[in-house]
């Protein structure tokens, strides 16, 4: 609504709400989340000018690629069927898929890039962006909680996102 009515103020007030929520913790309480692909994104905008936003809608539709696997894809089931509606689809690994496949066109209806050569960026950083992803959360080797990632993990999600 906000995008199709720029001066609705009632639509524009829930987004900053829903803003205001989206990060202060009380939402992941009792939950099992997974931020790896905020780790990857700030890796990239600390070498390039992108924004955060930006930087999400490239990685996150490949990273929900990358660690779909059986045991977690309750989560990207429910999205499939409780944000983007789809229940025409009883495996649940292709209902995930399909999932995964309206995330990333709700970022492309929006304008927002969904490759990083959109925004010129190649591979020739890809090492430095995933050793700053990897490394975020202080000395570790993995990262994230769907899957444990490595620094190649990061590397082949990057790769998937050119």
């Amino acid at each position: 609504i906000a995008i199709k009515e720029p001066d609705n103020y009632e639509a524009r007030a829930n987004l900053m709400w829903a803003g205001s929520l989206a990060l202060n913790s009380m939402l992941s309480c009792g939950k099992r989340g997974d931020w790896v692909t905020h780790a990857i994104e700030h890796g990239i905008s600390a070498i390039y000018d992108l924004t955060h936003g930006a930087g999400l809608a490239i990685i996150t539709p490949n990273w929900m690629n990358y660690v779909l696997q059986n045991d977690n894809n309750e989560k990207f089931t429910a999205l499939a069927k409780n944000i983007w509606n789809i229940h025409n689809i009883d495996d649940q690994t292709k209902l995930a898929k399909a999932g995964i496949v309206a995330t990333k066109t709700f970022f492309k209806s929006m304008d927002m890039p969904t490759t990083l050569k959109e925004v010129s960026i190649d591979n020739k950083r890809i090492d430095d962006i995933a050793e700053l992803a990897i490394t975020a959360h202080g000395p570790t080797k993995t990262i994230g909680s769907f899957k444990k990632l490595n620094k190649e993990d990061i590397i082949k999600i990057l790769e998937n996102s050119l």
